[in-house]
């Protein structure tokens, strides 16, 4: 069964179909909470290794010393960056910022 959407608009949204969105229509998504992290690098441990830290125990990532730290948005890798400080709190400048088709293609 074919479908006619040449003339779909959504209440007062326009035209659907010219690739155009009001900014309104999406209004309602800016107060989602969303989780945000900031990755330093990896590491995989034996439970041995885990049942044997102590304070002062050091586990070797797997970056290297000043390479980018990861930004993740809901487990989403979405940029990347260098740490800063910000009123005496960490803070990340970003330095690259994935694409928005990139984060997009990422999401499946």
């Amino acid at each position: 069964m074919e479908t006619d959407t040449r003339n779909t608009t959504d209440a007062g949204n326009g035209d659907l179909n010219a690739g155009t969105v009001n900014p309104r229509s999406i209004d309602f998504l800016l107060d989602i909470p969303l989780n945000v992290s900031v990755e330093v690098g990896r590491s995989r441990i034996l439970v041995k290794e885990l049942l044997q830290m102590r304070e002062g125990y050091v586990i070797e990532l797997d970056k290297l010393a000043g390479e980018p730290l990861d930004l993740y948005v809901n487990s989403k890798l979405i940029a990347r960056g260098e740490a800063v400080l910000a009123n005496d709190k960490f803070g990340l400048r970003l330095t690259d910022v994935i694409s928005p088709a990139e984060r997009i293609e990422n999401l499946g």
